[in-house]
């Protein structure tokens, strides 16, 4: 065996140029590990040594998603013991209520929040004025602007009577507590963009005292905001953000999805398409499609307006996807409620696990959806594969089974046979037989049998 074995060792050689490839090869991969490596401790040290500042860059509508964001990226700062949190704006307004929300959940922040529009031409309208002025430091960038917080509708109209005079006071009170901190004009002009719907440029904010600073990027930002002191929960803090280590927040694609169904264009179409669902459903039941889908729909739309807790929503969806799992093991529709039970079981779990500090468990869910849908269109499968079995039992059992005549007989004429061990009086539906010979069943006529010779 030793000698076999090295003449095959002496059979395998390498040219140098093999062999110099795979040097390089081998450095290569352990030069980009040690880059890597060092790279991460670098990164590591820099983010202990100096201070941290959180960055979360949203551009869109002010939705539920935003408040999510927020909240869940306030307590990560709080966790990290960050410096700050600078939230990076860039809207045109949005959801009355959600944006309460936010500026409560600022306001009651543990973490100095500086609220920064950018980039150049990005805007704070409307919801994103409020959101501004409940930061604790607040900067835009050169061409920005902010303004126009007149309330309206979901098509852009005015309100109009008595509740848009409602709303408008109400509006009115909640934003000249924000801007109270920062000025008697600063306030003046705030109670303008509710009840005039004024706005202002990024000059003229900083002139009002709207804002604290212009920052053309980032880096100017900081600059500016080291040691500028804020207020956190009436206690004064002073910032410190030289060589602050940047993070950069980024959504993953979960909730740039979630973002982009928030839109009120696309929620209100969702909304149509799930009242179209049902009422066709309703109008023309089949196997149940439209009926599945407008559900689904209505409920997702439901929780990204707002008008549903996106937990009551997820559990509303979680809860449809277990009763057409039920329904499919009774009522088997070639996979099409186990299909749907599906896609409403993973979407209420995506709203269910959407919360601050929870990593949505991906791969749980999914496989827990898809064993329930396989394991609800198998038993099906087999559900229907017994309703399409021969009978057994009953009137319909006996079409088909073998009997042997007792009495013989012609055509028309009665005989007896023996059928699975009870005796039958029979006719002959053609030829003649003979005691003995087998017979098969091939009808009922009260108690007595059709039956033909047994080919």
């Amino acid at each position: 065996i030793y000698s076999e074995t090295q003449n095959q060792m002496k059979k395998i050689s390498y040219s140098p140029l093999q062999i110099f490839a795979l040097f390089c090869l081998i450095s290569g991969l352990l030069l980009s590990s040690g880059a890597s490596l060092m790279a991460a401790a670098t990164q590591s040290q820099l983010s202990q040594e100096n201070p941290t500042v959180h960055v979360l860059v949203y551009e869109g509508i002010v939705t539920p998603v935003l408040e999510r964001l927020i909240e869940e990226n306030i307590d990560n700062a709080i966790e990290a013991e960050a410096e700050a949190l600078i939230i990076q704006l860039d809207t045109p307004g949005g959801n009355v209520d959600v944006t309460k929300s936010i500026t409560q959940k600022m306001r009651l922040s543990s973490v100095p929040i500086i609220v920064y529009v950018s980039p150049l031409g990005a805007h704070a309208g409307s919801a994103g004025t409020f959101i501004t002025l409940a930061g604790h430091a607040a900067a835009m960038a050169p061409g920005s602007s902010i303004g126009a917080a007149s309330p309206v509708d979901g098509s852009g109209g005015d309100i109009g009577g008595t509740m848009q005079e409602k709303i408008v006071n109400i509006l009115s009170a909640d934003i000249e507590n924000l801007a109270a901190p920062r000025g008697e004009e600063a306030t003046e002009w705030a109670i303008a963009t509710v009840r005039e719907a004024a706005a202002a440029t990024a000059d003229q904010a900083l002139e009002m005292g709207v804002i604290d600073f212009i920052a053309a990027d980032l880096p100017h930002l900081l600059e500016q905001l080291n040691g500028f002191e804020v207020f956190v929960n009436d206690e004064p803090r002073t910032l410190e953000t030289t060589n602050a280590f940047i993070e950069l927040i980024e959504q993953d694609w979960v909730q740039r999805l979630l973002g982009f169904l928030a839109n009120p264009s696309i929620a209100s179409l969702l909304l149509s398409i799930g009242t179209a669902g049902l009422l066709l459903e309703i109008r023309t039941p089949g196997f149940g499609v439209p009926g599945i889908v407008g559900a689904i729909c209505l409920l997702l739309a439901l929780a990204l307006l707002g008008q549903m807790d996106a937990n009551m929503s997820g559990l509303a969806l979680i809860g449809l996807g277990l009763a057409l799992f039920i329904a499919e093991l009774f009522t088997p529709t070639f996979g099409v409620l186990a299909l749907g039970g599906i896609a409403s079981f993973i979407a209420g779990s995506v709203l269910l696990f959407d919360v601050p500090g929870v990593e949505t468990p991906w791969i749980p869910i999914i496989s827990f959806a898809a064993l329930l849908g396989i394991f609800t269109m198998w038993a099906g499968g087999l559900g229907l594969a017994a309703q399409r079995q021969q009978a057994i039992t009953g009137s319909e059992g006996l079409i088909g089974q073998v009997g042997v005549v007792k009495k013989g007989f012609d055509i028309d004429e009665k005989g007896s046979v023996l059928v699975s061990g009870e005796w039958w009086n029979a006719k002959l539906d053609n030829g003649e037989l003979a005691v003995g010979d087998e017979v098969t069943v091939v009808s009922q006529d009260g108690y007595t049998l059709h039956v033909a010779p047994r080919v």
